[in-house]
């Protein structure tokens, strides 16, 4: 089991994400409950990044929208980032 450390960007962009997008509420809550039990399921399509990205991960919500973050295995942590767009999250 893992830990979610809601980063403060991360509670703010989720608010706003959950505001936008109500459709998607429960499968963000199902993701986040699946990602604390173990983060490389594969329906979570967990994968690294690359450029300036490098070192964090994220998983898909949907084709469109993605969650970026950092998990740190040694101490069973995942720092969430962001929620968002595909282009925004990764601005």
């Amino acid at each position: 089991m893992y830990i979610l450390v809601w980063t403060a960007h991360f509670t703010r962009a989720a608010k706003n994400f959950a505001k936008r997008h109500p459709e998607l509420k429960k499968k963000v809550a199902n993701i986040l409950r699946d990602l604390e039990k173990d983060p490389f399921q594969p329906h979570l399509k967990y994968h690294y990044l690359g450029g300036k990205y490098k070192g964090m991960q994220a998983i898909s919500i949907t084709d469109s929208y993605r969650i970026s973050m950092t998990v740190m295995i040694t101490e069973k942590e995942i720092l969430l980032f962001d929620i968002g767009p595909h282009d925004e999250v990764y601005r």
